[in-house]
């Protein structure tokens, strides 16, 4: 795979001398880079769960990876047991959140190379190396893509663009350069001014956390905005376009994605700016409807606290979905690493995910 941009930030890596997955907690972003590794699945899948790992690329590929390190701790075990408990692991990640469409497709396929080296009698090692062989090309296929959506998503932007975005879908959302700020980040490399605007993204902040951290450290010029001033900004014309990630696509084109998105891309419609979705294949499913979708709800906790600390009483109630639905009619495109899908989605949301990258 040819990659000509370098990858700066990681999320999520598989470290070969120890055959562990590795990953950044991005919990304790900007304040502090701390780095954990592991081969215990259920480790990772609480890592998945509370955020230290996050954006749906990322968890699939953390999943995967997970599976593989500690498969390849089960070798000396009974061939019976060794299947029972690396199954057992798929099992225990596949619960973590329910949303991420990235974390059952990259979850599949570690399974069925599991299945398959058990109905072909394969050993316990020759089954583990088959696992993190697969676990291995779904990273290096999420790096790839970053760059093909960055390469793609870059004739989208213009030159002098102010771009708004919510959320974090970059480096620390994916194996490598991000989707929606792979986009700004080789649009920036291929010398286009731009400025961002990221929202604060509360209830847990990831756009004033982790996107701002990874602008700034790109030297991108970035503004941090509360979430509630996003349509003001489209308003009074200060921003050209917008574009985000997703953690789900539905084969109609519903756009599943951090809670907030949905009030912006109406904001966008209404004040007539495009809205780009950035999202590799694998987050396309085309075997659901936007009915089936299982939308999280997370501990209310998040919402009452900020940084740990309480902002509100104790004892009030509070609601805290992690992700909306947008509407395919308020998506001007989306961007994939096979290309740019333009409505109609059922038809060319199909073609794409069985296409072959460009």
């Amino acid at each position: 795979m040819n990659i000509p941009y370098p990858v700066k930030i990681r999320a999520v890596w598989w470290d070969e001398p120890s055959r562990r997955t590795c990953w950044v907690n991005t919990l304790k972003l900007p304040h502090s880079e701390e780095v954990e590794c592991s081969n215990d699945p259920v480790r990772i899948a609480k890592a998945i769960i509370d955020l230290e790992i996050r954006g749906a690329p990322a968890i699939g590929v953390a999943a995967a990876l997970a599976v593989a390190s500690y498969a390849l701790t089960l070798t000396g075990r009974p061939r019976e047991e060794f299947y029972s408990k690396a199954l057992e692991a798929v099992s225990t990640l596949w619960s973590t959140r329910p949303t991420a469409h990235n974390l059952f497709h990259a979850l599949s396929r570690v399974r069925e190379k599991l299945l398959a080296s058990m109905n072909a009698g394969a050993a316990p090692l020759e089954a583990a190396e088959a696992v993190t062989a697969e676990a291995l090309r779904i990273m290096e296929e999420d790096i790839y893509s970053n760059h093909l959506i960055g390469e793609h998503g870059s004739q989208l932007v213009p030159d002098n663009a102010s771009i708004l975005t919510h959320c974090n879908a970059g480096a620390l959302a994916t194996s490598a350069l991000g989707t929606a700020e792979a986009v700004m980040r080789i649009a920036w490399y291929k010398g286009k001014k731009i400025r961002v605007y990221a929202t604060e993204t509360r209830p847990v902040l990831q756009g004033a956390r982790l996107t701002v951290w990874e602008l700034m450290k790109e030297g991108i010029p970035v503004t941090l905005i509360t979430d509630n001033t996003a349509g003001f900004l489209i308003r009074k014309g200060m921003i050209d376009l917008v574009i985000v990630g997703a953690d789900r696509i539905t084969r109609e084109g519903y756009v599943v994605n951090k809670i907030g998105t949905y009030m912006i891309a109406l904001a966008a419609k209404r004040n007539n700016i495009p809205f780009y979705v950035a999202a590799p294949t694998s987050t396309i499913d085309l075997n659901s409807r936007i009915e089936d979708v299982v939308i999280e709800e997370r501990n209310p906790a998040e919402v009452k606290h900020v940084m740990g600390k309480l902002i509100t009483l104790e004892e009030a109630p509070a609601l805290n979905y992690a992700f909306d639905i947008t509407d395919p009619d308020l998506v001007t495109a989306i961007i994939t690493e096979k290309g740019i899908v333009k409505p109609p989605y059922p038809e060319n949301l199909k073609k794409i995910a069985e296409s072959k990258p460009r």
